[in-house]
């Protein structure tokens, strides 16, 4: 009987990705992380007070030192997830399938995802469009919890998340992945703090 051999795939844009951690902390969280984000290089941007004091905006730092195609970013607070099963989630993953799939910004598919598999477009949709768009950003989101200020929280705390095709909405880099010539759209402004002497 001959052995099988296990054959462990390469993980999807190996060579084209940086991922971008911003931290204040330690870096034992990173441990959780550990079963997906070993394969890639991290850029981590530890307290870097010259850049922001003591907030995510240094980030802006590892997009700078960036040179790969994608850059994924997730903070330092920023637990792995699981499904209704007990199955970790891989957020990475979820991210760079987002920007390998074509976006539909301009006309709303009601299946939601045309692409995924066994989905298509419903009837109505316009044939011109399903081609689809390069996916600028895959914008994570904080887990069943929408990303209200802390006035709009407290009086809407049973409100969970979701968002919609085309639309603008407020940027959070809590978690998001984007190609690196579509950076400016996760650019955030760093925060300088000037004190008078």
């Amino acid at each position: 009987m001959a052995e099988s051999s296990s054959v462990i795939p390469t993980p999807l844009l190996k060579d084209e990705l940086d991922i971008v951690i911003p931290t204040i902390r330690n870096l034992e969280f990173l441990e959780m992380w550990r079963p997906y984000l070993s394969p890639y290089h991290l850029i981590i941007v530890q307290d870097a007070s010259c850049i922001s004091f003591k907030d995510s905006a240094c980030r802006c730092f590892g997009y700078m030192v960036s040179k790969k195609k994608y850059i994924f970013t997730i903070d330092d607070d920023c637990f792995v997830a699981k499904d209704p099963s007990g199955k970790d989630i891989n957020a990475l993953e979820q991210h760079i399938k987002n920007l390998l799939c074509p976006a539909t910004p301009f006309f709303f598919n009601t299946l939601y995802d045309p692409y995924r598999e066994g989905a298509d477009f419903v009837r109505g949709y316009p044939f011109s469009l399903r081609e689809g768009v390069p996916t600028a950003v895959s914008h994570g989101l904080w887990l069943n919890i929408p990303d209200y200020d802390a006035p709009t929280q407290l009086v809407k705390p049973h409100e969970r998340n979701s968002s919609g095709h085309g639309m603008s909405f407020p940027e959070n880099a809590v978690t998001a992945a984007c190609e690196s010539a579509s950076i400016h759209i996760l650019f955030q402004f760093m925060s300088l703090a000037f004190s008078a002497a």
